[in-house]
Parts: structure tokens; sequence; C-alpha cells
């Protein structure tokens, strides 16, 4: 009996103390990543290699497979980063339309990313068609979840809220129109990303005429399909086989 208690005492242990997560254990993670995210930034992200990384870090490649086994961990960390970043940031949203709290939740999402731009312009094609890395994969949801509650939030919380089931298909529609705007803005090789600003503006310009056409009820319908469309074919979260009620 003894034994077994020593056992359980000991798996506790473990437990609320897990290897590795000790301050320079996470002092050498974060020096590690920080120098990938760098080489990834300058190279791209086919041309770097993990011994690449550990030669720039002054480290053996042992070590650094303890922390990131792999390039893709890199990113899923890069993923996690940027999105507990943002959701923390985009928690100060204030009160109002959700066309405006959109227009917040989206600017804070460039504001987060800005410093980051050139790694995640070294990764478009990661970000946009990797089956198992990208922003759609699988592996990547615990991100991508993350950042839809965000504008999730916008539309359920807004003084305007629509009912329960159409304000859940906009706030995840929007945020492929956010995803589509940094997709925008990571190509934009106009002086100081201005072409961005433009398309915000002009966005932010047809926002009113959007919400109008809310009041049509074949309008409603086709924002309810085409969320569970495009759950279905880009987000693999079952979607398709949810109950749905009929917009009022």
């Amino acid at each position: 009996m003894r034994d077994s208690e020593n056992q359980k005492v000991s798996y506790e242990r473990r437990r609320g103390r897990p290897r590795g997560r000790t301050a320079q254990g996470a002092e050498t993670r974060r020096r590690l990543y920080d120098v990938a995210i760098g080489l990834i930034a300058s190279r791209g992200y086919e041309a770097t290699t993990l011994r690449d990384v550990a030669r720039e870090a002054g480290v053996s490649v042992g070590l650094l497979y303890r922390y990131f086994p792999s390039k893709r961990a890199v990113v899923l960390a890069l993923y996690d980063d940027l999105s507990a970043k943002y959701a923390l940031q985009a928690v100060q949203m204030p009160a109002g339309r959700w066309s405006d709290r959109f227009f917040h939740a989206l600017r804070a999402s460039l504001e987060v990313l800005g410093p980051h731009r050139s790694t995640l312009a070294a990764l478009i094609a990661v970000l946009v068609g990797d089956a198992r890395e990208g922003l759609f994969a699988r592996g990547t949801a615990f991100s991508r979840f993350r950042v839809q509650e965000v504008f999730a939030e916008a539309v359920v919380g807004a003084l305007d809220a629509p009912k329960p089931v159409l304000a859940g298909a906009i706030g995840r529609l929007l945020y492929l129109v956010h995803l589509a705007v940094i997709l925008w803005w990571l190509l934009d090789k106009s002086p100081g990303q201005r072409a961005t600003e433009t398309l915000l503006r002009a966005i932010e310009r047809a926002a009113p005429m959007a919400v109008l056409t809310l009041r049509l009820r074949g309008i409603r319908a086709f924002i309810v399909a085409a969320d569970a469309a495009f759950r279905e074919a880009l987000f693999d979260d079952g979607a398709a086989q949810e109950p749905r009620e009929p917009p009022a």
C-alpha cells in the first residue's frame, strides 16, 4: 500500500512540474524560438533547417530537438504566441454595433501581427496551403478557434446583435474576411502597406450597407448556409451535422 501511495505522490509531483518547465528551460526555449523565427523570416521556411537554427543559436542539434523536434513545432509555437497575444489585446473591445466591433478586432489583429510581418510573409505558402501546418489544419485548430472567438464575440456581444444562429455565422464569416485582409496585407508591396489602409477604409464604408441587407430573409439564409459550407470545407469541425435554426 505504501509503495502505491509513494508512486501516486511521485506522479502528482511530475504533474505539478512538467519536465523542462523551469525558468532556465523557458528562457532557453524562447531564445531558440526567436532564432528559428528570425531565420525563417530572412531565409524562408523551406530554406531554413533545424541544423541552421542550432548553429545560429550555438547549441547542439540534440538540445534544439528537445524543445522543437521539427520546423512544424516552431510554426505551431508561432501560432500559439500570436493568437494568445491577440486574444488578450482584443478583450478590450468597446461596446457598440457589431460592424464597429469587427473593425476594432481587425485592426487589433494587424497591430499584433505587425512586428512579425516578414516572418508571416515567408510562411504564406504554409499558412494558406499546407494541410498539416496551415491555418485550416486540424493541428492548428487551437489557434484558429482562439481568434474566431474574438470575431464571434464582436457580433454576439454587440448592441445590435442578431439572433444567436445568425450572429455565430456572421462572426465566423468575418473571421474569414479578416484572413483575406491579412493575406492582402502580407502581399501588399505599396509603401507602408498603404493599399491595405485603402482596403480597410473601403470595407468600413461598405459595412452599413451590409448591415442593411440582413433585413432580407434570403440574405440571412444565405449567410447561415455559407457558414455551414465554409466550416465543412475549411475547418473540418463537423459543422454540417449540427442542427440549425432557420433565421427569422
